[in-house]
């Protein structure tokens, strides 16, 4: 297995001068963070999770997608044991012995990291329910491999092989997994002492009144129809329109003036009459009109009776 190690070996030895470079009293803070403090933080993070997305509109799939990422780093710790098995790789440690060594008390083979599997596991499965609380895990997942490395009991290959691992774990089970996880998540949901697991949106706490529809804020148009500006001289709807004077007819001989003084009720000044045309006056013009055109052209003006005085 020599052959396998060889392209860790460089970097391995970079990563592992930092860990030797920390002061004597931060190395032990380095350690349990490396060994127990990020994977106690994974699973914190699974909690976070759970809590942001248990009243969500499809609060018992996501829950289900929330619960799978813990179960599919024990389902990848489970397929881990075989392939560690079957690839045998020593720790680094072994066949290196100049390594500062972080923490002793190691057996076993380094193909594939466990810490590192675990980590990329939960992180792939909190991308899928939780973007933001995912990205968070990624990070761990992230510091979890590199840790492994600067303590001395990981080669990187090691960490890359359990990442893959991880990921494709959290992936490809993903389906199967929540749809059996979230017909029991529903069923816990609906019994009484587990009603918190999965609430949903219309969760309202007890005892709280209830506040009715929304009042319209002010400002905003009502639905009834605004009224329209009232016309000058236009009668307003449903009321009486205004008595209309009577019709004064204009006898014979009577003024304008006189009339319309009667309609204003004002006086318009001294009366001024107004005679009418007598028809009989008219014809009488019209014969005496008549006489100068015959005499000029030397007809006889006609009579009465229309004839001619020829």
């Amino acid at each position: 297995m020599t052959e396998l190690t060889d392209p860790d070996v460089g970097i391995l030895r970079r990563i592992n001068n930092l860990g030797d470079a920390l002061p004597d009293r931060l190395e032990p803070l380095v350690t349990f963070t490396g060994e127990y403090g990020l994977p106690l933080l994974a699973l914190a993070l699974c909690a976070l999770a759970w809590w942001a997305v248990r009243r969500s509109p499809n609060a018992p799939t996501a829950v289900a997608a929330t619960l799978w990422a813990p179960i599919a780093a024990g389902v990848a710790f489970l397929a881990n044991g075989p392939i560690r098995e079957l690839v045998a790789r020593p720790r680094p440690f072994l066949d290196h012995t100049d390594l500062n060594v972080m923490l002793d008390g190691k057996t076993g083979y380094s193909f594939v990291s466990d810490h590192a599997t675990g980590a990329m596991t939960i992180a792939v499965a909190l991308l899928l329910v939780h973007r933001g609380i995912g990205l968070i895990a990624l990070a761990v997942a992230l510091s979890q491999g590199f840790a492994r490395v600067m303590m001395g009991l990981h080669y990187p290959t090691d960490v890359i092989g359990g990442y893959a691992l991880g990921t494709a774990v959290a992936l490809l089970l993903y389906p199967a997994a929540t749809a059996a996880l979230t017909p029991a998540v529903r069923w816990c949901a609906a019994r009484g002492p587990l009603r918190g697991l999965a609430p949903g949106p219309g969760e309202v706490s007890a005892g709280r009144p209830d506040a009715g529809p929304p009042a319209v804020p002010t400002g905003f148009p009502s639905d009834a129809p605004a009224a329209s500006p009232a016309v000058a001289g236009t009668p307003e709807r449903g009321a009486a329109p205004p008595a209309s004077e009577p019709a004064r007819s204009v006898n014979p001989g009577e003024s304008v003036n006189s009339v319309e003084s009667a309609k204003s009720g004002e006086p318009v000044g001294p009366r001024v009459d107004i005679p009418r045309p007598d028809p009989s006056a008219a014809e009488g013009s019209e014969a005496r009109d008549e006489v100068p055109t015959a005499v000029a052209s030397g007809r006889r003006p006609r009579g009465r009776g229309g004839e001619s005085g020829e």
